[in-house]
Parts: C-alpha cells; structure tokens; sequence
C-alpha cells in the first residue's frame, strides 16, 4: 500500500547480495568443516536455499545476518521439485553435489518466467568433467567418479553455468579453464569464499577462469559482497521521487553502467567508499538503454529504469538482451499511466507528466520492485499484490523505504 508523492531522502544500507549468498551457501556443500557466510539477507529466496541444504543433510544455523553452515553426516543428493521450483539458484547445488558425492538428482529449476532459461550449457559442461547426465521425470541426475579437469567453453556468458562450473572443477583431478564466463561481482565473491575454503582459482571477475583441483576443501568465514541491485533499486526509487539517496553498504564500482545511464538521464551522482548518493538537480530525459551481461546494464535493473523513465521529458528508447520477457511489467505501469509500447525485445517509453495510483500486481521480483518504485510517485494510492515476489530478493523493503520517507506500508490482501 503505497501513497505517492512524498520525496524520498536520507541513507540506507544495502543488505548482502542474494546473487551471491545463494552459491555461496551451495559452495558449503564442499567443505568437510564449517562454514560461515555473514552478511545474509533475510529474503525468501535464502530460506528457501536453507531448506535445500538441510533437504541434502547439512546443519544450517541463521542469526543476525549469520549462516553457520556443518557438513552432512548422513547426506541427500536429491533437490526436490517443491523447493527447486520455487528459485531457479536451486540448481547450483549440482555441480557441488557430483564433485563431493559424485552424484546428484536436482529437479529441472523455476523461479521466475522470465524466459528460456536453460541449464544446457550447465550440463555439457559437467558432462565435459566426466559426468554421466540424464533428464528424467523432471529431474537432472548426474553420476561421476571423480571429475577430471578440462577446457570449457560457454556458448553465452552465463553467470548460473559460470559458477556452477567453477564449484565443480575446485574438487577435480587437474585443471579446468572456464572461456567465455561471466563476470559479475557475484562470481568474485564465489572465487574468494572457494579460494578461503582450500580452492585455487585465478580470473574471475575475466572471461577466462582457471581452476587447479584439489582433493579436499576445509571449512571458512566470508562475508557477502552489498547486494548491487537491491541499492540500485533504492538509487532509482530516490530518483524517480526526484529525492536524495545515499546507499552504503556497496562497491560504487559495481554499478558504474548503471550510475552513469543515470548522470546521463539528469541524475547527480557521488561515489564516496562504500557508499553512492543519487539526487536529480533539474529532471529526467530521455534516453537509450541496452541490456548486457555485466560490465553492460543488468537486466535485473530494467524494470525500475523503466519506471524512471516513465516518468522523464522526452522519449526513451530500451532493447532487452537478456530475458524475453522481462517486459511484463510494461502492462502493469501502463496502468498506473506510463505510455510504454513494445515490439519484440524493444520498449519505446514516452514521458509522461505524472502516474496516477491504481492496483497493479507484480509478476516477477524486479517487475514487482519497478512498481512500488512507480507507486512512489504516483498521484493517490497504488496498491502492489503478488509482494511474495519482491520477498524473494528484497530484505524489508518497504521499511527501508519507509525510512527514506516513503507513505508505505505491507497490509492483508483486500485492506
């Protein structure tokens, strides 16, 4: 239940990033010690990885933004499909699971419809390993001695097969180079949590990634990178309340895409430490975006750039790269009164003076954080159902919202 109109201002703090902590917690399925993993959002999507874990066997303790994380005495290779089909990360418990066991049986993943999202390129590449891969009854099974080192290369730039090729080649025999892999933060964080844990890993972060195997990982302590789209999200929402923000808690260096797509729409900017302040001196105009694997514009930031430039003087002009549908959310700000047209993978957004509130429902996380972001400077009220899937990778995100200024509140559907 949001009220439009108030503008946004102060400092919040990004929480961990859930792109990150989610492979993080799949990587503990390797080590023979304990692991801690800091900096945990308390979102839906990192419980429900909890329940895969202690599915598999593992101990999973969680306090205060703290996952302690013991190895299984009596283990489970099954993901099963009423946990797998709730979030597509799910599925990175495979490669962990055939490098330790040396077999798994994951269900085929879900998430969010964004698209065909397959994990092809996962399995050719555990197959190139070594293992056996099978898709039956709706599951992957997978079976190996141990693996064997090799030369991989991804036909696209995907961060899911990136890192679950990386956690698999860390316990085989010899070494693996991963080409083509992507580079997102995330998939640092990963290396640095594998490096901790026994793992010898060099170039992520580059598009060639190479592992020397090792038979064995021990137990460590790491904690998660900021969450880069959460406080891009919250840079938008100060914008598009033409407010000032200011988001600790994040490498300014991870949205530098994002950041200047924003100086470059009438945004002011200032990267200090950990920590970036958005204001918006005149107004918003304009402009041409193209979603790219990273360093390119993330595609998990469309829908709220789209929402900000719903609301700019001029026409903005969007190409969608990545998911194809990730414009769902078009209809839905349409309602609220944005004049959005797609063709294909392309958005054409013409400014318009104001949004008017309306019900509106999310249909995907971002989709669902575009539309409280719309809500926010709507005329009257918006109400956003379907928030379960902003809870999956938002930790309160209406209460920081609402420490920023915002006339927001969470309310039983119908009230």
């Amino acid at each position: 239940m949001i009220e439009g109109g108030a503008r946004l201002s102060g400092t919040v703090r990004a929480s961990g990033a859930k792109n990150s902590v989610l492979k993080l917690m799949a990587a503990s399925i390797m080590s023979e010690g304990e692991c801690r993993i800091g900096n945990a959002p308390d979102i839906a999507d990192v419980r429900t990885m909890v329940e895969v874990l202690r599915h598999i066997g593992l101990e999973v303790g969680y306090s205060d933004g703290d996952l302690n994380i013991g190895p299984a005495s009596e283990p489970n290779v099954e993901a099963p499909y009423h946990l797998v089909q709730r979030m597509r990360a799910s599925v990175e418990v495979l490669g962990p699971l055939i490098a330790r066991y040396g077999r798994a049986r994951v269900a085929m993943p879900g998430g969010c419809n964004l698209g065909a999202r397959q994990i092809d390129m996962h399995m050719r590449g555990l197959a190139q390993m070594g293992a056996t891969m099978t898709v039956s009854h709706g599951f992957v099974e997978a079976e190996a001695g141990r693996l064997e080192g090799t030369h991989v290369y991804l036909d696209f730039a995907s961060m899911g097969a990136t890192e679950n090729l990386m956690m698999a080649a860390v316990l085989a025999r010899g070494a693996t180079v991963i080409e083509n892999a992507a580079k997102e933060p995330e998939i640092g964080d990963l290396a640095e949590f594998l490096s901790k844990m026994g793992a010898r890993i060099s170039g992520a972060g580059t598009s060639t990634i190479e592992i020397e195997g090792t038979d064995a990982l021990s137990g460590a302590s790491h904690d998660a990178v900021g969450d880069r789209i959460e406080a891009g999200t919250l840079l938008l929402a100060g914008a598009i309340t033409r407010g000032e923000v200011t988001v600790e808690g994040i490498d300014p260096g991870f949205l530098d895409i994002v950041l200047d797509k924003m100086v470059e729409a009438g945004c002011g900017v200032e990267r200090a430490g950990d920590g970036i302040s958005v204001w918006v001196p005149a107004g918003i105009r304009g402009i041409e975006l193209s979603t790219l694997p990273y360093p390119g514009f993330p595609t998990d930031l469309q829908p709220q750039m789209l929402a900000l430039l719903a609301t700019a003087e001029g026409t903005s002009f969007v190409t969608e790269n990545i998911f194809e549908n990730r414009f769902m959310v078009v209809d839905e700000l349409n309602r609220l009164g944005a004049d959005v047209k797609t063709r294909d993978h392309h958005a054409i957004v013409r400014g318009v003076r104001s949004l008017s509130g309306a019900p509106v429902t999310a249909a995907d996380l971002r989709a669902g954080a575009a539309l409280v972001l719309a809500g926010l400077v709507a005329d009257g009220a918006t109400e956003v159902y379907e928030i379960e899937h902003i809870d999956r990778g938002y930790e309160r995100f209406e209460e920081k919202l609402s420490s920023l200024g915002a006339a927001i509140r969470r309310a039983p559907a119908g009230q």
